[in-house]
């Protein structure tokens, strides 16, 4: 019952967190400096979802890991020619292409 209970209240209290954006949204203007912030969500939270996957492995801080030689060869590529399918194609090539140059047969 607990468990149900900690999961309804969870549910309430992000369902208001965004209500109370959704709410506001015509009421108030954003302060400009608030305005210019809010363009680095998608980027923080796609860094915190992706750096973690790229430098930790099997519990421990690696930096000789095939998943960080793929995405530093995504950033690159994202960053000259922002086209994400070369982008995501490049880095799979780079991740397919390390960890065949290193498993041994």
């Amino acid at each position: 019952m607990n468990l149900w209970l900690v999961m309804l209240c969870a549910g309430a209290v992000t369902f208001a967190i965004r209500l109370s954006f959704i709410g506001a949204a015509g009421r108030r203007e954003a302060p400009a400096w608030f305005a210019r912030l809010l363009r680095f969500v998608p980027v923080a939270a796609l860094s915190a979802l992706v750096w973690p996957d790229l430098l930790i492995a099997h519990d421990a801080l690696s930096f000789f890991e095939p998943q960080l030689a793929g995405g530093l060869a995504a950033a690159c590529i994202a960053w000259r020619t922002r086209n994400i399918l070369l982008t995501i194609g490049s880095g799979m090539l780079m991740l397919w292409l390390i960890n065949w140059l290193t498993v041994a047969p």
